[in-house]
C-alpha cells in the first residue's frame, strides 16, 4: 500500500462530526492536518485538542466565500509548505416541503454544499496538480436518492455528485485523483442533532469515514475509486 505519512490534508468543516473524525484518523496515520470552520475560536480550539500543534492547523474559513478559501490555502502552505489532499466536507441541511422552503435556506444549502465544494477545489487545484494530489468530496446518499422534504438538500447533494464526478474526468489526466464519497446515516451534529452513544450506535461513525479515506489514499496509484457509497450495516 502507498505510504501516506507526511502528506498534508485540508479538511473543510473539520470541527465536528465527519470532518473531525477524518482528521483524527489521518493524524493517526502521520499526516499533517489543517481543518477549517466558520467560527475562528472554535476551530482553533478543536485543532488544539486534536494533537501536536506542529501537525495540526485550525483556520477560520467560510467556504461560501472564495477569498476565505484562498486565504486558507496560503495559511496551510505557510505552515506545511504544500497541500496534497483536500476533503470538501463542509455542509448543512434544511428540510421542508418545497412550497414552505425559504429562500434563505435554499441559498444556504446551495452556497455551502455545492458552491463551497467548487470554491475549495478552485482554491487548491494548482497545489493538487503540482503535488499529484487527491480531492475528495463528502456528498451523501441524498445525492442519488431524493426524498420528501429534501428538495433543497437533494439539489445541493445531487449537484456535488455531478460536480465531483465531472471534475474527476477533468483532472485525472493531470495526475489529480478525485473521489466522491456518499455516506448514509452518520453519527454527527448534522441538522442540529445531538449524538447519543446508545441511540446512534447503529449508524456509521465519523471515524469509519476516516478509515475509508485512509484506505482510499493508500491504494495503488493506478486504481481510482471514483464514487463510493457507504451505508450502516443495519437500520435502526
Amino acid at each position: 500500500m502507498k505510504n501516506i505519512s507526511g502528506l498534508t490534508v485540508y479538511i473543510t468543516g473539520g470541527t465536528k462530526g465527519i470532518g473531525k473524525g477524518i482528521a483524527k484518523c489521518l493524524l493517526d496515520q502521520g499526516l499533517n492536518v489543517a481543518i477549517s470552520g466558520r467560527n475562528a475560536v472554535e476551530t482553533v480550539a478543536v485543532a488544539r485538542d486534536l494533537g501536536d500543534e506542529s501537525r495540526v492547523l485550525g483556520i477560520q474559513s467560510d467556504v461560501r466565500n472564495f477569498e476565505d478559501e484562498q486565504r486558507a490555502v496560503r495559511e496551510i502552505i505557510s505552515k506545511f509548505g504544500k497541500i496534497d489532499v483536500v476533503i470538501a466536507n463542509a455542509g448543512l441541511g434544511k428540510f421542508a416541503p418545497i412550497d414552505e422552503m425559504s429562500l434563505e435556506d435554499w441559498n444556504a444549502m446551495i452556497d455551502t454544499n455545492l458552491t463551497g465544494a467548487f470554491h475549495t477545489l478552485k482554491a487548491t487545484v494548482e497545489q493538487l496538480k503540482q503535488n499529484k494530489g487527491y480531492y475528495i468530496s463528502i456528498a451523501s446518499l441524498a445525492g442519488i436518492n431524493f426524498f420528501e422534504n429534501g428538495a433543497g438538500y437533494n439539489a445541493s447533494k445531487f449537484g456535488v455528485v455531478g460536480f465531483t464526478q465531472a471534475a474527476m474526468l477533468d483532472l485525472r489526466q493531470k495526475d489529480v485523483k478525485v473521489t466522491t464519497i456518499l455516506p448514509g446515516s452518520v453519527t454527527s451534529h448534522f441538522n442540529e442533532h445531538t449524538p447519543d452513544e446508545q441511540k446512534d450506535k447503529w449508524k456509521i461513525q465519523p471515524e469509519d469515514i476516516g478509515e475509508l479515506i485512509v484506505s482510499v489514499l493508500q491504494m495503488n496509484p493506478n486504481a481510482l475509486p471514483s464514487k463510493i457509497e457507504i451505508r450502516p450495516t443495519k437500520t435502526a
